[in-house]
C-alpha cells in the first residue's frame, strides 16, 4: 500500500519554530505512537533543509547510541554521524532527528550542548510516556520547543481527499452564524460521520484512499489499537492499564457520571492506580476530561481526582473498539453509521467526537455533574470550556434535541458566570433564545 505525506497543520508550527528560534532551541514533537510524528518531521527536513540525518534509535546499531556517551568533542561526533549516515552535514543548513528519543536518553540530554553549538538545527520524536520514562540519570534540557501532534482533524481529512475549500467558507458561515441549509447540512454531516468511521490515523486514511474498503481500514485500526494495548501491558504488566482501555466504550456507553473503575479491575480506586491513569493519560492515546466541582473559569483548580471520563484519542478507533468483540467490525454496523441511522445507545460515539475536536483545538477536557436539592436525578453538562472571563457549557444531543433540561437548569444556576450556551448536534446552525445549536462539524471552530 503507497504511502503518502499527508498535509499537517503541525507543519506551519514547525516553520514557525524554525525561523523564530533559529536554532536556539531543538523542536521535540510529542504524542501518541501512529499519529505521524516521524513522517512529519522526516518530510519537514526533506523540504526545509539542505541535508539531514534521521537517527531512528529503534533501529540503530548500537554504535550510533555509544557516540552519546561523550560528547565532548562535537566536531569528532558529527564527522562519524556523516561518515555512518553517509550525509553531509552543512552548518546552519541541516538538521538532525533523533527520532523516538526516548529510546536513548543520553542524546536527549546532549540537546543542551548540541544546541549551544548552534551548527545545526535539531528535531526529537517520542511519546510523551516514553519520554518521561526514560529520564532517570539524565538532566533535562530546557532548550526544547515542545509541540503536541494529535490525529488528522476533520480539516486534514478533508485535505487528504484533496478539499481544501470546504472548511475556509465554514468558518466565514461560523463567524457571521450563517444556517447553511438543509442541504449543505446533510451533506457536511455525511462527510464529518465518513470521518468519524476511518478516523484520523494516518495509516487509516491512507488506507482508505487506496482501497476505499471498509474491512481492510478497520484491520489498519485493529492493528493500531492492540499495539496500544501491547504498550499498556507494557507499563502496566498486571493488565489493569490494558483493560480499562478497552473498557472505555462500555464505561460510556453506561451513562454514568464517571469512569467505574471498580466494574474494571478489582480494588479499583483512583489512589490505587493514579500511577496506571497517569500512564495512560501520558501515552496519548487516551483523553480525560475530570469533573469540575465548582464550574468556572479556573476549571482546573475545581477538577476532581477521583471523578472523570475516559476516551479515546481518534473516534475511528473508538467506533472499532466499541465493536471489539466481532473479529471484524461488520459492513452493516459501518453502513449505519455513515447513513446517520447509529443506534441511540451509541450516541457516546459523538461525544468522543466532541472530546476530540476539542482537545486538539487546545481545550482541556472539563464535565459537571449535580443533584439539585431533593432531586431524584443527576443533572450532566457534557463539556466546559472557557472564553475570557465566562464558561461555556456544551451539552451533546447524537438524537432528541429538543429538550436540554440539564443545560437550561446549569445556565440558571450559574448565570454570573455563562457566556455562551451550546448544544451540539445533527441539525443546521442556528439560534433559540441564549442557545447557540451548533453542527458536530463546527465544535473544531469554538
Amino acid at each position: 500500500m503507497e504511502e503518502r505525506f499527508f498535509k499537517r497543520k503541525m507543519y506551519d508550527k514547525m516553520l514557525h519554530w524554525k525561523r523564530e528560534r533559529n536554532g536556539a532551541t531543538a523542536l521535540l514533537i510529542k504524542g501518541a505512537r501512529r499519529v505521524g510524528k516521524s513522517t512529519i518531521a522526516e518530510e519537514f527536513a526533506k523540504r526545509e533543509y539542505e541535508s539531514y540525518i534521521l537517527i531512528d534509535f529503534v533501529e540503530c546499531k548500537q554504535e550510533v547510541k555509544d557516540l552519546f556517551t561523550d560528547i565532548s568533542d562535537l566536531d569528532r561526533l558529527f564527522l562519524r554521524l556523516q561518515f555512518l549516515y553517509d550525509v553531509q552535514l552543512i552548518e546552519r543548513k541541516s538538521v538532525i532527528i533523533f527520532d523516538e528519543v526516548q529510546n536513548c536518553p543520553l542524546a536527549r540530554q546532549a540537546i543542551k550542548k548540541l544546541v549551544k553549538d548552534r551548527r545545526y538545527d535539531y528535531i526529537e520524536t517520542g511519546s510523551l510516556l516514553s519520554i518521561r520514562r526514560n529520564t532517570k540519570g539524565i538532566r533535562i534540557p530546557s532548550e526544547e520547543t515542545r509541540l503536541t501532534l494529535y490525529p488528522m482533524d476533520f480539516e486534514e481529512f478533508y485535505w487528504a481527499r484533496g478539499n481544501e475549500v470546504t472548511v475556509p467558507m465554514l468558518r466565514e458561515s461560523w463567524k457571521n452564524k450563517m444556517p447553511l441549509g438543509d442541504a449543505v447540512n446533510r451533506k457536511l454531516m455525511d462527510d464529518l460521520r465518513l470521518y468519524m468511521v476511518v478516523g484520523g490515523m494516518p495509516q487509516a486514511v491512507n488506507a482508505y484512499l487506496e482501497t476505499n474498503n471498509l474491512s481492510l481500514i478497520d484491520a489498519v485500526k485493529r492493528e493500531i489499537i492492540e499495539l496500544y494495548a501491547d504498550d499498556f501491558r507494557k507499563i502496566d504488566p498486571s493488565g489493569r492499564a490494558t483493560s480499562l482501555f478497552y473498557a472505555i466504550p462500555a464505561q460510556l456507553s453506561g451513562n454514568a457520571s464517571r469512569y467505574l473503575l471498580s466494574s474494571v479491575v478489582e480494588y479499583g480506586k483512583v489512589d490505587r492506580l493514579s500511577e496506571t491513569l497517569q500512564n495512560m493519560e501520558d501515552s496519548m492515546t487516551v483523553l480525560i476530561s475530570r469533573h469540575a466541582n465548582d464550574p468556572s473559569v479556573g476549571l482546573s483548580m475545581h477538577k476532581d481526582i477521583d471523578k472523570f471520563k475516559m476516551f479515546v484519542n481518534d473516534t475511528g478507533l473508538m467506533v472499532t473498539m466499541a465493536f471489539w468483540d466481532k473479529s471484524v467490525t461488520e459492513n452493516e454496523i459501518y453502513q449505519k453509521l455513515l447513513t446517520g441511522n447509529l443506534p441511540v445507545n451509541l450516541g457516546y460515539v459523538y461525544e468522543n467526537l466532541v472530546a476530540q475536536m476539542l482537545k486538539a483545538g487546545g481545550d482541556e477536557l472539563f464535565y459537571h455533574t449535580w443533584r439539585p436539592d431533593g432531586g431524584k436525578h443527576n443533572y450532566e453538562i457534557d463539556f466546559l470550556i472557557s472564553r475570557g472571563s465566562k464558561l461555556c457549557p456544551i451539552e451533546v444531543k447524537s438524537s432528541g434535541y429538543k429538550t436540554h433540561k440539564s443545560l437550561d437548569e446549569f445556565c440558571n444556576k450559574y448565570s454570573s458566570r455563562i457566556g455562551q450556551r451550546y448544544l451540539i448536534y445533527t441539525k443546521d446552525l442556528r439560534k433559540e433564545g441564549q442557545t447557540i445549536y451548533l453542527p458536530f462539524y463546527l465544535t473544531g471552530l469554538l
